[in-house]
């Protein structure tokens, strides 16, 4: 016969510590906040992408030059008087290396070439500058390159690099050998438009001339932040009534409320986590925490289920008797099922950097408070009820019964 492990003793110490951890959670929510990722503060967000300058591009003809440039080729758009439009396009299948597709740029009249870097440099290499215009005229226009094996830039030298900006966030794109970072300038700062050029000229100054291609750049307004803020809440507060309702359907209310309160004691302790820890918090993070209640819920339902299966078996043991078994049987499966997605979150944890490694450390941390919740919250709930509910509602019937 399987043991049976008296988890009802340790229901009133595990409240009590689960109390200290959320109220610690608060406290620390109220006095420092999260640290707001990108994606919840407002200001100039800029994509920037270390890579040396490649080509320089000057247009002296009358009609109008623009580039445009994708994984493939390279294509110049001239524009006469007329309006009407010639695309040069050049294929890097055909056009492999720096020194050849500089010949047959030079084919373009009025298109003026310097190339920066070794001819037998490969073209698939070459990266598009969002910085200036795309409109070839006077003023050089510059495309980038970056080679395989480049020197890993950290996001410690990116921030020190940039600190006499002010209130400036930056966070690492995909994978770190790609050189890619997004930043954010407070709002505060500066305008839509000064900053841009004002940070690439900054980056340039400690990276050296022509490091810094601007990839992208955009302005998010203080409304649209405080926006998105809102509607997180909101996603995580409907997922709270949604996972009630079901709950409520499937069980009697006291499953349905035993299970809200283990997933939100699962959302505070992340909270609580995030805080403390200082772990920023973006959408990513807003991911994880839906995932751990997902999580959480499922290991929760097959208890209950366990629960309501065993009450049918032995319908004249003590309800603390049959929720002692249920817990004590679903325990091996529980701990399995959780290990083996652990192992997974951990080789996340071990092998990716920047936002994926935050989020997979909010999956372990989820994952375990998700166990403990499902064991000594919502079943805790659960025998807590029927201490105090159940037991009044059985006299009540008693006592008519005796009247009866």
């Amino acid at each position: 016969m399987k043991r049976i492990l008296n988890f009802s003793r340790a229901f009133v110490p595990a409240f009590i510590l689960s109390i200290v951890l959320i109220i610690a959670g608060i406290f620390g929510f109220v006095t420092e906040g999260f640290n707001l990722g990108i994606d919840f503060q407002s200001g100039l967000i800029q994509e920037v992408q270390f890579a040396p300058a490649s080509l320089s591009l000057t247009y002296s003809g009358t009609a109008n030059a623009s580039v445009s440039m994708n994984r493939n080729q390279f294509d110049v758009v001239i524009v006469d008087v007329a309006s009407e439009s010639v695309t040069y396009s050049f294929p890097y299948a055909q056009y492999p290396t720096v020194s050849s597709l500089t010949a047959g740029l030079s084919s373009i009249e009025g298109l003026s070439i310097t190339s920066l870097v070794p001819g037998s440099t490969e073209t698939r290499y070459l990266i598009q500058s969002a910085r200036g215009d795309s409109r070839l005229g006077a003023v050089p226009y510059t495309v980038h390159y970056l080679l395989p094996g480049a020197r890993i830039i950290s996001i410690e030298e990116v921030r020190s690099s940039i600190v006499s900006l002010g209130d400036v966030s930056v966070q690492v794109l995909g994978d770190p050998a790609d050189r890619k970072f997004m930043i954010r300038i407070d709002e505060e700062n500066g305008t839509e438009s000064v900053p841009a050029e004002m940070l690439i000229r900054t980056l340039e100054t400690n990276f050296g001339e022509g490091e810094a291609a601007l990839i992208s750049s955009s302005y998010v307004s203080s409304r649209f932040s405080q926006d998105l803020t809102d509607q997180a809440g909101i996603l995580i507060g409907l997922t709270l009534l949604l996972i009630l309702v079901y709950a409520s359907i499937r069980f009697k209310p006291q499953y349905a409320i035993g299970a809200v309160l283990a997933i939100m004691h699962d959302a505070l302790i992340m909270v609580g986590f995030i805080v403390w820890t200082r772990m920023e918090f973006n959408t990513t993070t807003i991911a994880a925490i839906l995932t751990i209640l997902g999580y959480s819920i499922n290991d929760t339902i097959v208890v209950f289920d366990r629960i309501r299966e065993n009450r049918r078996l032995f319908p004249d043991d003590a309800f603390v008797s049959v929720l002692n078994r249920s817990l004590s049987e679903t325990l091996g499966r529980t701990i399995i099922t959780t290990v083996t997605t652990m192992l997974a979150v951990l080789s996340l944890y071990i092998f990716t950097t920047g936002s994926m490694k935050d989020f997979a450390l909010a999956l372990i941390v989820g994952m375990v408070s998700g166990v403990y919740s499902t064991i000594f919250i919502a079943s805790g709930f659960v025998n807590f009820w029927d201490k105090t509910i159940g037991s009044k509602k059985k006299d009540i019937v008693t006592a008519q019964g005796s009247k009866a």
